[in-house]
């Protein structure tokens, strides 16, 4: 049973990686496109000060927390968490390049928030 539930995590840990890519990568707001009809509006989750960075704060935490499940029995925690932390700089900062989209600096702030917070809670606990 319980290696069932670790491969579902690691299935939805992967379909959360591809999700992230297309969400990221799609030029303009995809889920802004499918809930609002417009390429240019994003959905804000929770209404808060610092507008739609937290959107991404909870999807980078989201994910870290996949990894640490995931990893549980190995010691890989450190390869996912450089690989989140990289991944969540790499596309922040390609939305320079990506048509309809714009970086923004808090986006990031956020990105690496997500990651570090599950970091350092998962080195509190140990």
């Amino acid at each position: 049973m319980k290696n069932n539930v670790l491969k579902l995590i690691k299935y939805l840990y992967y379909f959360s990686l591809i999700t992230l890519l297309i969400l990221y990568l799609f030029p303009g707001s995809l889920i802004g496109y499918l809930l609002y009809s417009d390429l240019g509006k994003q959905p804000n989750i929770i209404d808060n000060p610092i507008g739609t960075s937290i959107n991404h704060f909870f999807y980078f935490m989201y994910l870290t927390v996949l990894a640490v499940i995931f990893n549980s029995k190995e010691d890989k925690f450190f390869t996912n968490f450089y690989f989140i932390f990289s991944l969540s700089i790499f596309l922040e900062a390609s939305h320079y390049i990506i048509p309809n989209r714009a970086f923004e600096f808090y986006d990031l702030l956020a990105n690496i928030a997500g990651v570090l917070v599950v970091f350092l809670l998962k080195k509190i606990v140990k």
